[in-house]
C-alpha cells in the first residue's frame, strides 16, 4: 500500500510538473522541480484561523500570508504591506497605519484590498469561530471585546482608502508587527460564500497554490506563477505525512524526501558518514522543567535553587540529547536579543544542594512528582535522569507518565509538582519567553506553569513591552532574566540545537529558527 501511495503521489506531481491541475504549460525540469518536505502529523487544517499547531502553521505559511513575515533567521520582513509608519495616539496607545502592495492577487484571481484585511481579522475574532487562538490580533483596540460577544464590531480597525488599512492600539505594543507574520493573521479573500471551505481548500496569495489533500498521507502544492515576489523556483511541492523517525530517514536515504531532522539516535552516525548534508541552528526553543512555585517546599526558592544544583544539565544533555542543545542559563534562547549566555550557571553541586534543602527544613529530603509524556522519547528519557540524580540529594521523585493533554492540562490547572516540557516561539523575541512565562497574569492557561509571581518582575515586562527602542528593550529583557533566573521558578535545562540534513541536490532551502520562517520559494533539486 505504502509503495502504490507514492507511486501516486509521484505521478500527481509529475502531472502538475508538466503544467497540469491550472499550471501554466512548459516541460518539466527532470528531478529539478519536485520538492518533498514532510509532517509527523496531519495538518489541523488549512484554514489560518484554526492554525493552533505546527503543522497548520507551516502548511498556511505556503499558501497564504499576512502583512508582514519572517525569514528563516526570523527577522521580520514586509509581505503583503511594503511598508508601514507608527504613530501616538492620544492620550495614549499607537496607530499602525499598514500600505498594501500593489497588484497583488489572491489564487482565485481576486485583488488584495483593505477590506480583504479587515474583513479576514473579523473572521478570526468572531465568536462563532471556535478553536483557534486569535490572541495575536487581542491588541488592536476592541478587538477583544467583539470576540467575547460585549461589541458589534472592532472599533480599532480601518480601512484608509484602497492602499492601506489602520490599527489602533490602546497601549503600546513594539513587538505588534510581529504578531502580524503569525498564521493566524494571514489574509484571505474578502468575498468568500458561505460554502467556502478554507481548512480543506485554501485561497490565499501566497507562493504555493494548494492542489490535493490525501489525509494522514501527503498534500501537494504547484507553484503560483503570478506571486509578487516571484514564482518558486520549483514547480512542484509535496509534503507527506510521516510519523516515525526511522521511517522519515530512510525515505530521506531512499531520496523520496528534500529535507529531514535527524533522528536524535542516530545523531553521531549522520556527523561521521554526512556532515556535507547537515544544517545545524540554534532553536528559538527552551526545554525545561516547571516547579510550582505555589506548592509545599517548592514555594521556598533554597528548594528550587537546590534541585538545579542537584542536576547534572551537561550530562544529560550530552547522553539523552545527543548534544543537540545549548545549556539554558536563562529562559531566553542565544539566538535572541536580551539572551545572556555569560551568565554564571547554577553549577552542578550536589553538597550544596543538600546544605540549601537542610537550610530550607528538609534535611531528611523531600519527596515531589514529575509529569513527564511518553510521546515525547527524549525528554522522558531525561525525567529518568533527572529522577535519579535528585535521588542523590534526598528529592525523592515519583515520575507521573501521561498523555500530552492531560500533562499540560495537569500543569494549567496547578496540580503537577514539576512538570519538563519544551516550549516553542510564537515569533521571534524575547518577550515570547518572558510574558507568557513569568507574567503573573499568564498563570495556568497563558504559559506560566511555575505560577511565578513576582511585582518588579510584572513591571519590568510591561515596561519592555511598551518600550519602542530596541537598545532599551533588550536592556530591560536581560534584566527580568537576570531576576527570574535568581528565583530558580524552573530546572533550567537547554535550548535545542536543530539539526537536519538536506539532499545534496537540492539548494536554495534554509533551515528556519521559527516554523513559519521557510517558504520553500528559492528551493530546487538540480545543478547548483
Amino acid at each position: 500500500m505504502r509503495t502504490l501511495r507514492v507511486t501516486t503521489l509521484a505521478c500527481l506531481a509529475t502531472t502538475l510538473a508538466c503544467g497540469g491541475a491550472g499550471e501554466r504549460g512548459g516541460s518539466p525540469r527532470a528531478h529539478g522541480s519536485l520538492l518533498a518536505y514532510y509532517e509527523t502529523y496531519d495538518p489541523r487544517s488549512l484554514d489560518p484561523a484554526l492554525s493552533t499547531d505546527v503543522p497548520t502553521g507551516e502548511m498556511v505559511a505556503l499558501a497564504y500570508e499576512g502583512l508582514t513575515q519572517f525569514d528563516p533567521d526570523g527577522q521580520l520582513l514586509p509581505a503583503l504591506a511594503d511598508r508601514w509608519t507608527v504613530t501616538r495616539l492620544r492620550p495614549s496607545g499607537l496607530r499602525y497605519v499598514f500600505h498594501l502592495r500593489a497588484g497583488v492577487k489572491f489564487h482565485d484571481g481576486t485583488p488584495l484590498t483593505p477590506t480583504a484585511v479587515r474583513q479576514s481579522f473579523l473572521r478570526v475574532l468572531a465568536p462563532a469561530t471556535r478553536g483557534g487562538r486569535a490572541w495575536p490580533l487581542y491588541p488592536i483596540a476592541g478587538a477583544e471585546a467583539y470576540a467575547a460577544g460585549r461589541a458589534s464590531d472592532v472599533s480599532g480597525m480601518h480601512v484608509l482608502g484602497d492602499s492601506a488599512v489602520a490599527f489602533d492600539l490602546p497601549e503600546p505594543l513594539a513587538i505588534f508587527p510581529k504578531f502580524l507574520a503569525m498564521p493566524v493573521a494571514a489574509v484571505v479573500p474578502a468575498s468568500l460564500s458561505p460554502q467556502a471551505d478554507l481548512g480543506q481548500h485554501p485561497v490565499g496569495t501566497g507562493p504555493w497554490r494548494f492542489v490535493a489533500w490525501q489525509h494522514d498521507d501527503y498534500l501537494v502544492f504547484a507553484k503560483n506563477p503570478d506571486y509578487w515576489g516571484g514564482a518558486p523556483a520549483a514547480d512542484t511541492l509535496t509534503v507527506r505525512i510521516i510519523p516515525e523517525p526511522l521511517t522519515r530517514a530512510a525515505e530521506f536515504e531512499a531520496g523520496r524526501l528534500s529535507v529531514m531532522e535527524v533522528p536524535f539516535g542516530e545523531t553521531a552516525r549522520w556527523r561521521a558518514q554526512h556532515p556535507h548534508w547537515l544544517v545545524e541552528k540554534p532553536a528559538l526553543r527552551a526545554v525545561y522543567v516547571a516547579l510550582n512555585n505555589r506548592r509545599g517546599p517548592l514555594s521556598d526558592v533554597r528548594v528550587r535553587r537546590a534541585i538545579n544544583q542537584a542536576v547534572n544539565v551537561p550530562e544529560i544533555l550530552a547522553t539523552v540529547y545527543g548534544g543537540r542543545g545549548i545549556r539554558a542559563r536563562g529562559a531566553i534562547p542565544p539566538a535572541l536579543a536580551g539572551s545572556d549566555t555569560t551568565r554564571p550557571a547554577y553549577d552542578y553541586d550536589p553538597a550544596a544542594a543538600r546544605r540549601l534543602l537542610a537550610q530550607a527544613g528538609y534535611a531528611t529530603g523531600i519527596d515531589l512528582q514529575l509529569w513527564r509524556t511518553a510521546a515525547n522519547v527524549e525528554l522522558s528519557r531525561a525525567a529518568q535522569a533527572i529522577q535519579s540524580q535528585l535521588a542523590g540529594v534526598g528529592v525523592r521523585v515519583e515520575l507521573v507518565e501521561r498523555d500530552a493533554s492531560s500533562q499540560r492540562e495537569a500543569a494549567r490547572k496547578g496540580q503537577a509538582d514539576m512538570v519538563i516540557l519544551d516550549w516553542w516561539a510564537d515569533y521571534p523575541d524575547a518577550d515570547n519567553f518572558l510574558y507568557p512565562l513569568f507574567y503573573s497574569g499568564s498563570f495556568g492557561p497563558g504559559g506560566n506553569y511555575a505560577f511565578y509571581a513576582d511585582a518588579v518582575t510584572d513591571s519590568l515586562i510591561l515596561a519592555a513591552r511598551r518600550t519602542a527602542d530596541e537598545a532599551a528593550r533588550t536592556a530591560l529583557y536581560r534584566r527580568i532574566d537576570d531576576r527570574v533566573y535568581a528565583a530558580a521558578p524552573w530546572l533550567y535545562l537547554w535550548f535545542p540545537k536543530d539539526l537536519w540534513a538536506h539532499r545534496p541536490e537540492l539548494s536554495g532551502w534554509d533551515l528556519p529558527v521559527i516554523f513559519n520562517g521557510q517558504r520553500w520559494t528559492h528551493a530546487r533539486l538540480g545543478d547548483r
